[in-house]
This record gives C-alpha cells, sequence and structure tokens, in this order.
C-alpha cells in the first residue's frame, strides 16, 4: 500500500509541476463551459432591426414600442425613406426593417384590417426566419390585446419579404463559412509544422547558415503553400457556383483577392505557431484547439454574435475569420463593391502585418 501511495504522489507530483498538462485537465472543461454555454444557442436575442414608421400614430408607436420592449429586437435606427433601408441593409447595420404604411391606424379602425412589413436579410436564412416569425408573434399578440373578448375583427397582416436569398437556401450561409473555416484550418495546419520539421529533421542548422534573413526564410516558407491554396480557393469557388448554385453576385476579382489576402493572414498564423512549437505534435494540436473552435464560434457562421455576451463579442474581433466571413458575404452573396468591405480588409491587412512582424521577432537564428 504504502508503494502504491508513493507511485500516486509521484504521478501528482508530475501533472502539478506539468502546467500545460495541469491546464487541459482543470481550466480547459472550464472555459469551454462557459464558450459553449453561451455561444452554443439557437436563440436570437438582441438583433439590430430599423423601423420606417410612415403613419406615426399611436397604433405604429405602440407596436414599435412593444418590439423593442422585448429582449429579440434593438431598434438602432428610423429610417425616412425606402432608399434608406436598402442603404441600411448594405451597410450591415440591421438584420431586419420594420415598415409601417401611411394611414396604419385609420385602415385598421376604419376597415378593420392593416398590413405591416417586414424586411429580413436572408443571407442567413435560419436568422431571417426566425426574426420575421419574433416579429410576427409580437404583431399578433398587439392584435390580440385589440380584440380581448373577439367581438372586433381586427386584423393585422404581415408581409414577408427576404432580401438577397428569398429562396431561403441554407448554401448562402453555408458557403461563406465554410470557405472561411477551411481556409484558415487548412493553411495554418500547412504551415505550423513548417519550421519545427526544420528542426526535428536536422535541417535547420543549414538554412541558419545561408545568407537569407529570417524575414526571407519565412516568406520562402509560405510561398508555396500559398500556390496550394490558391487551389483551393479555385475549387470551393467552383464547387459553388456550379454544385450548390450559390452565383457570385459580387466582383470575382475582389472576391478572390480577398481571399488571397484572408489566405496570407492564415499562413501567418501557421508560421507563428510553427515558430514557437517545439515539435509537430505540439504545433498540430496548437493549430487545431487554437484555431477551429474559435472559428467555429466566433466568425458568425454557426452562432449569432450579437447573441453572446460583450467580453465573448470583444474576443470574436481578435478572430480573422469572422470579418472574411463578412467580406464573403458582402461580396459574393450581396453584390457589394469594395466600398462596403474596405473596414474589414484593413483589419486583416493590420493583422497580416502584426502576425508576421511577431513571426520575425520569434525567429530563432540560433538553435541553442
Amino acid at each position: 500500500m504504502k508503494q502504491f501511495l508513493i507511485f500516486v504522489k509521484k504521478e501528482w507530483l508530475h501533472i502539478w509541476r506539468d502546467r500545460r498538462t495541469l491546464f487541459i485537465l482543470v481550466f480547459m472543461p472550464i472555459i469551454q463551459i462557459i464558450l459553449y454555454g453561451f455561444a452554443l444557442t439557437n436563440e436570437v436575442k438582441n438583433a439590430k432591426i430599423a423601423v420606417f414608421d410612415q403613419s406615426r400614430d399611436e397604433a405604429t408607436r405602440a407596436i414599435s414600442t412593444k418590439i423593442a420592449a422585448s429582449q429579440y429586437f434593438n431598434i438602432v435606427k428610423n429610417l425616412y425613406s425606402y432608399q434608406d433601408i436598402e442603404a441600411t441593409f448594405r451597410k450591415g447595420q440591421i438584420r431586419m426593417a420594420v415598415v409601417f404604411p401611411q394611414g396604419f391606424r385609420y385602415d385598421l379602425l376604419h376597415s378593420n384590417h392593416a398590413q405591416i412589413q417586414l424586411i429580413a436579410d436572408a443571407t442567413d436564412p435560419n436568422t431571417a426566419n426566425t426574426l420575421t416569425n419574433y416579429a410576427s408573434a409580437i404583431i399578433n399578440d398587439y392584435q390580440q390585446t385589440l380584440r380581448p373578448t373577439g367581438s372586433l375583427p381586427y386584423t393585422i397582416n404581415t408581409q414577408v419579404r427576404m432580401l438577397y436569398n428569398p429562396e431561403l437556401k441554407g448554401a448562402y450561409n453555408f458557403v461563406p463559412g465554410v470557405m472561411a473555416l477551411v481556409l484558415m484550418l487548412v493553411c495554418a495546419m500547412m504551415t505550423s509544422i513548417a519550421i519545427v520539421k526544420e528542426k526535428e529533421m536536422g535541417t535547420m542548422e543549414v538554412i541558419l547558415v545561408s545568407p537569407l534573413k529570417p524575414f526571407r526564410i519565412i516568406i520562402a516558407k509560405t510561398i508555396p503553400y500559398l500556390l496550394v491554396s490558391m487551389v483551393n480557393i479555385a475549387s470551393i469557388l467552383l464547387l459553388s457556383v456550379y454544385a450548390l448554385r450559390v452565383p457570385i453576385a459580387g466582383n470575382l476579382g475582389l472576391l478572390i483577392a480577398e481571399s488571397v489576402l484572408f489566405t496570407i493572414t492564415s499562413l501567418s498564423v501557421g508560421i507563428l505557431i510553427s515558430n514557437t512549437a517545439k515539435t509537430q505534435q505540439m504545433a498540430m494540436f496548437t493549430s487545431m484547439m487554437s484555431l477551429f473552435l474559435p472559428t467555429l464560434l466566433f466568425s458568425g457562421f454557426m452562432f449569432p454574435i450579437e447573441n453572446m455576451p460583450v467580453p465573448l463579442q470583444v474576443i470574436s474581433n481578435a478572430v480573422p475569420a469572422k470579418w472574411y466571413f463578412i467580406i464573403v458575404k458582402d461580396v459574393m452573396i450581396k453584390g457589394l463593391g469594395f466600398t462596403a468591405v474596405w473596414r474589414e480588409t484593413l483589419i486583416l491587412i493590420a493583422m497580416t502585418a502584426a502576425l508576421l512582424g511577431f513571426s520575425i521577432y520569434k525567429f530563432k537564428i540560433r538553435l541553442a
């Protein structure tokens, strides 16, 4: 029994001294519970919407107040023309617009029926359906308050219009998300073993005695993987258009250029991991754990980011796939130009520069 306890003590000390193992055993489950508990939800809350009220009467104000009071919507803008609706959607500022026609209350009281138009951004068809259903339920609830005994046949009809994806095809949201996920994981994993592999094979000494500077060594490592990634981009776009029937509504050249930029960003992440990892296994494990879950959770592909607590929304800004996902939806699905995605483009450029700079800084010119 004493020997058994000695071995237990030995194993405990081994775990306690290995900080990485201790982190995985104790803190990783806590982090995963927090992330999954707050991020993985099918509900849509605090969705940003706009109201175009052409009537501005007591009934429209009451419905707008009822919508704003729910936990599902956040009215961020009042619109004054149909042109404002289109412009606001194109800027990505809202997910839905509520349109009240002129004389809404008059029609309701005198002809016993009125109409409300719900315009949703259907690039994410599931979210669009959910939001229109929420809004319709709130409008129906208001309608019931007008006739508590059922004596007055007041009827409010909701007309739903889906922008950019009227057929509500799931591929319109699936394709941009998969492009971000595949390019990030494949590019990062390919390059995450590029430098550490040289160390394990013993060929790093030959590279270090060459006249090339660290910057050129890193660039030379990424160029072949960039060419392979170009093939991946072409195959993804061809399959999307001809197999999944998702048309490229915007400029093809702009979409390819943005994809190449995101590929370079992903390669930079992999190079940084390869610089800091000691073994190929550690590099692969780090690239999988640090990239797969954040890309899946914080890109906006699977779960709406606005549903998450503010700290997680802030963390999502550090995930490159989030910005590329926005770019692909705006260019490929909505048909917008560079003026709509310049902010996201600058963010990806800044991330790439920072990652490459830090990789060069961490690059060790001596193995010992």
